[in-house]
């Protein structure tokens, strides 16, 4: 059962601006991604489904960070369809996030209150997402369609909650584009764990990173 409800999951998008994405297969090494990351101040995590047996590695995950990182929702990324959102629920995940929308995954975590965060690439996208309950919505893939297309999709449709993924760095140009066109918060996976670090385990370095981050985002976005 998820530990935070959907308003609490949605405040700490909105709070901290920034949701780091990641997978290994190993999870003594996602374990300490995730704990790294919380001390540097992060307060929401999607763990990618990406790998075979990647519910195992999550199952072990999520124990561990809700007696380490007690604060943190944990959810799961790369959701493609109803049946694996269920199972993840079960396993105790905060929230869901897709590649793309599948109505069928919207009714599933509506059923349960967990949010739903579907991938989208047009303004009809994310607006039939919105129809069916969908809070915020995935921009994906963000280096594609551009921080324009935010701008774009929220001139008719204000009211619009965007979370950009895909190509997004942790440096300040590249948030100050984003969040001045709009996005309610980032999504960043490889450009926030270089592989380099990883192999060489230096945590710290991951800390630093998100701390680094969550400070840029703290100093380009506007003010409400």
């Amino acid at each position: 059962m998820a530990k935070f409800d959907q308003l609490s999951v949605w405040n700490k998008m909105k709070e901290t601006g920034m949701v780091p994405v990641f997978y290994h297969k190993e999870a003594s090494v996602a374990k300490q991604v995730v704990e790294a990351c919380y001390k540097g101040g992060v307060r929401v995590f999607e763990f990618t489904n990406r790998g075979d047996m990647a519910h195992e590695v999550f199952a072990e995950v999520i124990r561990y960070v809700r007696t380490e990182c007690p604060e943190l929702a944990l959810g799961v990324g790369s959701v493609v369809d109803a049946p694996t959102a269920v199972l993840y629920m079960q396993l105790g995940a905060d929230f869901v996030v897709g590649p793309m929308f599948n109505p069928e995954i919207a009714r599933v975590c509506n059923r349960r209150l967990i949010p739903y965060v579907p991938g989208c690439g047009s303004v009809s996208e994310v607006g039939a997402a919105q129809e069916v309950g969908c809070q915020v919505c995935k921009v994906f893939p963000g280096d594609v369609l551009g921080p324009k297309f935010v701008k774009g999709l929220l001139a008719p449709m204000p009211w619009s909650k965007l979370m950009i993924t895909g190509g997004v760095e942790p440096t300040e140009e590249n948030l100050t584009a984003w969040f001045r066109a709009g996005a309610f918060c980032v999504g960043m996976g490889s450009k926030l764990f270089p592989k380099a670090i990883i192999s060489a385990s230096d945590w710290q370095a991951i800390s630093d990173k998100c701390h680094e981050a969550l400070e840029i985002v703290r100093r380009v976005r506007p003010a409400d």
